[in-house]
């Protein structure tokens, strides 16, 4: 079975998707080894990983696709993949739906911003028409070859427009063929309530610590008819708190010793990134 496909049927089965945000491999790897159902690999965390720069569209989508198909890889669960604007018109995004599908990706996810884009809490964003949008959401159905590869429908409208403006794109990209729709950055409790009122298709909602959107648990977004949450910087601001707490003790200290209780050991680690699974298969070839 496609990890499309366990994505797919996830949905259809009406259970909530937790989906923890990763940044490169291994991150990708510590949220399936800690029980989630699926990655969300997320555009911010990826634009910090790769460049050390914020997400304001500077990745090129060589990066991206890059990072999508070695994370893909590495995962037995579905991996949710940040695809930005799609980086160009419809014939772009065309080859976006083709190269993500092509590496196991099971969904990406497509925006309204014009390039160079802005992280969704981020201010300043621009938009492209509506008719740009249908159109890409139309060239992204027609590229897939895999009927259950999701095509998420991300409009950034609340911030630009308002409520009324980003539901009524929304519904618009629906009947464009959307499977899921992304309504980014609602600012209040009565908004989140309201697009699901509005929206009775599968949504997801984003989690973003201090961000624009009142923080829900996953119970309470998945009782107001929510199907994905994403926790798109989680892993990556915890990894870098613990890392420079990490860092400023050696630095103090000296002592390699005074670190130990901010991290694993060698043992640990190579357990994890599964050591002696691999020298094993590699002794049976020569035994």
């Amino acid at each position: 079975m496609s990890k499309a496909k366990i994505l797919r049927d996830m949905l259809s089965s009406g259970e909530m998707i937790m989906a923890p945000g990763a940044y490169d491999v291994w991150s990708a790897k510590m949220v399936e080894a800690a029980g989630f159902p699926a990655v969300y690999m997320t555009g911010y965390g990826v634009s910090a990983s790769v460049l050390g720069k914020p997400d304001i569209g500077l990745m090129t989508f060589t990066e991206v696709a890059t990072m999508a198909r070695n994370m893909a890889a590495a995962v037995q669960v579905p991996l949710i993949a940040d695809c930005d604007t799609g980086f160009g018109n419809s014939l772009n995004v065309m080859r976006c739906v083709e190269e993500f599908e092509a590496s196991g990706v099971a969904a990406i996810q497509l925006e309204d911003q014009v390039m160079p884009k802005r992280c969704g809490h981020m201010e300043g964003k621009v938009l492209v028409p509506m008719e740009d949008m249908v159109a890409k959401i139309r060239a992204a159905v027609a590229a897939r070859r895999d009927p259950d590869f999701v095509i998420v429908a991300r409009t950034d409208a609340r911030a630009v427009y308002g409520l009324d403006e980003a539901i009524r794109r929304a519904k618009e990209y629906v009947k464009a063929g959307a499977d899921v729709i992304f309504l980014e950055a609602p600012q209040s409790a009565e908004e989140v309530r309201r697009v699901a009122e509005e929206l009775k298709v599968p949504l997801l909602s984003n989690m973003v610590e201090k961000g624009k959107t009142p923080l829900f648990s996953a119970e309470e977004l998945h009782d107001m008819g929510y199907s994905i949450v994403i926790y798109p910087v989680t892993l990556l601001y915890a990894t870098t708190k613990h890392a420079m707490e990490t860092l400023a003790v050696l630095r103090q200290t000296g002592k390699i010793s005074e670190t130990r209780s901010y991290t694993c050991d060698f043992p640990t680690f190579n357990k994890m990134i599964h050591l002696d699974e691999l020298r094993a298969l590699e002794r049976s070839f020569t035994e």
